[in-house]
């Protein structure tokens, strides 16, 4: 097997759904206001997606293989990262490999909550260096809305739908991830854990999508905060890179108070950080690649452009990739996939998710209380 030196990113694209749900919205069902949510958050709308999480990411992979002029079928590999599966089995990755047509791909998913895109950008990088492929599509991609609890306004007005990915192919021209920090916060992984999602919900008897989400915000804030900033300095001093040599910084979005702190004591000016948290809220792990690819369209990133990209996630999970951007910032070509048309407003679509959820009037915590789940095991 020849062994690249880098894996250059080539293309990227973005699945983005139409329909908008507002604080206004939010509003509506929820004890909250604009005023509120943007002082606690800094987010003022973000997406609610109409068709399935394959497809968001089909359609950002459509994208992304146009703009590096790569046909599906010499695709290699396929990353999928995400947290809010279609399904388990069989993997997601999967279904985006058949809608391409990319046959020849290799396809495997990745969980690790928000970070699963810079998990899998890690991933297929290494395997590209190492020769195991030629090129790589990684996706980063999540359906939150059918697994919120939309009752509980601490996370109800966080979270949106979404996908991006991009195309990874091996260059013997410096760029790509040229620095890698990984990390887990294990100790912490019970501030951030959503019940309802695998093997418990089949054990609770319940209905799909009902969830508690346990959501401890200070303790989120803190330990993001940490594990960012630290996976940030160490990919810098490990690369020998100073914070002033960066050209923008693309983190997670989860708050704008977490994105002001990192970006402090990453030593990075906020003029030089890429924000979308205002427009599409925290999408997981769809978060950075589309900051990357709105970045790149209002052409904020530049060739040889340096770009650090920290992130945090359920787990507690943490990252930073330094990324040097190679001589191309334009599409090669467009492709013309779009989503099916929306026939729906984002509040009627929440709406319907609500109603779905729990329908016998249960309240989610006597669902999930211990002799709730004994008494519904499977026998």
């Amino acid at each position: 097997m020849t062994q690249a030196r880098y894996a250059a990113i080539t293309g990227w694209g973005e699945g983005l759904p139409p329909a908008i749900l507002t604080n206004e919205d939010l509003s509506t069902f929820l004890d909250t206001s604009d005023e509120w949510i943007v002082q606690r958050t800094g987010m003022q709308e973000r997406r609610i997606s109409h068709v399935s999480a394959i497809d968001m990411a089909t359609l950002a992979s459509r994208r992304a293989l146009a703009c590096a002029d790569l046909d599906a079928g010499a695709l290699e590999l396929i990353v999928y990262g995400s947290c809010s599966n279609d399904e388990q089995v069989p993997n997601c990755a999967s279904g985006v490999q058949i809608a391409l047509g990319a046959t020849r791909a290799a396809s495997m998913d990745v969980n690790t909550a928000c970070t699963s895109f810079l998990y899998g950008l890690s991933t297929a990088t290494a395997m590209i260096q190492t020769g195991v492929v030629k090129n790589a599509l990684v996706i980063g991609v999540e359906l939150i809305s059918q697994f919120m609890d939309w009752s509980n306004r601490n996370v109800a007005v966080l979270f949106g739908d979404g996908a991006a990915a991009v195309v990874l192919q091996a260059s013997e021209t410096p760029g790509g991830v040229i620095g890698t920090v990984l990390g887990c916060d294990a100790e912490g992984r019970q501030t951030l854990r959503v019940r309802g999602m695998g093997c418990d919900y089949a054990r609770g008897a319940l209905t799909y999508g009902d969830t508690i989400w346990d959501f401890d915000g200070q303790a989120i804030f803190k330990r993001a905060v940490h594990g960012m900033s630290n996976a940030c300095a160490r990919v810098l001093s490990e690369a020998g890179v100073d914070a002033q040599d960066i050209d923008l910084l693309v983190p997670h979005q989860a708050n704008l108070r977490i994105i002001e702190s990192v970006a402090k004591y990453a030593g990075v000016s906020m003029e030089r950080v890429m924000l979308t948290v205002q427009r599409y809220g925290n999408m997981s792990a769809a978060t950075v690649p589309v900051a990357l690819v709105d970045a790149l369209r209002e052409g904020r990133v530049k060739p040889g452009s340096l770009l650090l990209m920290p992130g945090f996630g359920g787990g507690l999970t943490y990252g930073a990739l330094l990324v040097r951007w190679g001589d191309r910032v334009t599409p090669l070509r467009e492709s013309d996939a779009t989503f099916p048309p929306v026939e729906q407003s984002a509040l009627d679509m929440v709406n319907a998710i609500r109603q779905r959820q729990d329908p016998h009037g249960r309240s989610r915590e006597a669902l999930y209380a211990p002799q709730f789940i004994e008494t519904h095991l499977p026998t």
